[in-house]
């Protein structure tokens, strides 16, 4: 863990979704494979999904199918896949550990926070609304609020103007390197979450954020909180 330099800067935080505040990744995996066993397809195990969870269908499908956006049957698998994910999205899916406390202190000290997510409405909505936790959100961004989704930085200034901060005094924290790349494009400080799935790559080294947690309740520290 790096500290930040600018404690006192930080009006609001604005967090990413899956990988970051909630692992979803037993859902999203659990998909999959639902989709798998109806072909007569062996299983396989939640830790070859679990890297790829931040990048949704298009993950899940590579890993499940060796499916490619550009490939023929793509489009239907990925409709296939919306509608098993739908059917069952907190079957599984649940906080971090960490993040409830996390969240607890930022409300005790009156600090605003949101969540900026590619996730679309269609799946967030009833995910906030099933996790009490989320629901104390101040903005609430999905991947089809505006016409563009992370790394392009509106999502996050959306979310900024939804909560009346200067984007300049928001951290955002995620843990797929398009969050780092839309905080730092939206002038907000980043924060990459190394706790999270972080991609094929398994590592935010190479990020550039402004620091780096391991687990959530690091980020208190970062902020000099109780």
């Amino acid at each position: 863990m790096s500290r930040l330099p600018f404690p006192g800067q930080v009006q609001a935080l604005l967090f990413d979704l899956d990988g970051t505040l909630i692992d979803s990744a037993p859902d999203l995996a659990a998909a999959a494979e639902r989709m798998r066993a109806r072909r007569g397809m062996s299983p396989l195990p939640l830790a070859q999904y679990r890297p790829h969870a931040s990048s949704g269908a298009r993950g899940m499908l590579r890993i499940g199918f060796g499916a490619d956006p550009s490939d023929a049957m793509y489009e239907s698998l990925r409709q296939e896949f919306l509608a098993e994910y739908e059917s069952g999205l907190l079957n599984l899916t649940a906080p971090f550990e960490g993040v409830t406390s996390l969240l607890d202190v930022l409300t005790q000290v009156g600090c605003p926070w949101g969540i900026v997510t590619n996730k679309a409405q269609r799946f967030t909505q009833p995910m906030v609304a099933g996790l009490p936790l989320l629901g104390r959100a101040g903005a609430v961004v999905c991947g089809d609020t505006t016409p563009y989704a992370k790394p392009h930085p509106e999502p996050l200034l959306e979310a900024a103007r939804l909560l009346g901060v200067d984007p300049g005094a928001c951290i955002y924290v995620g843990d797929d390197e398009r969050d780092i790349l839309a905080g730092r494009a939206a002038g907000m400080f980043t924060v990459a979450a190394c706790y999270g799935y972080l991609g094929a790559a398994g590592t935010a080294e190479h990020w550039q954020a402004d620091a780096a947690i391991e687990f959530p309740g690091q980020l208190l520290k970062l902020l000099d909180l109780p």
